[in-house]
């Protein structure tokens, strides 16, 4: 077994329950950990035989373009579609960060962290 992070993917989003949030948007960060066996891959040194962090990235970016109130929502569909998009992966974890999130009160960020493992 293996690890692939793919980290500090940064990307501008419109998320939140606050009509403004959903208009003005906000600096988002994710980042991922996957685990697959690792093996084939590093004998073969072929990319179809490995994670593609090119597609894990691309799912990070088509999810956040999707307008959620809740950042459990967007992490949850990130994690549904590694699982979907990739058999080789059989756990992941995701996480995605609010910069500067407007809560009233000097706050570098706030993340939402959840974890998925797949069923055999």
């Amino acid at each position: 077994m293996g690890i692939i992070k793919v980290e500090n993917i940064r990307v501008y989003a419109f998320h939140g329950c606050l009509k403004e949030e959903t208009k003005i948007g906000s600096d988002y960060r994710v980042d991922l950990e996957v685990k697959a066996n690792l093996k084939t891959s590093a004998e073969s040194d072929e990319l179809a035989d490995t994670v593609d962090y090119v597609l894990l990235n691309n799912i990070v970016v088509e999810e956040m373009v999707i307008a959620s109130k809740l950042l459990e929502t967007v992490a949850q569909r990130i994690l549904n579609r590694i699982f979907n998009e990739d058999a080789l992966v059989s756990k992941a974890t995701v996480s995605v960060s609010k910069l500067n999130p407007p809560i009233g009160g000097d706050v570098e960020a706030v993340t939402i962290k959840m974890t998925k493992k797949r069923k055999n």
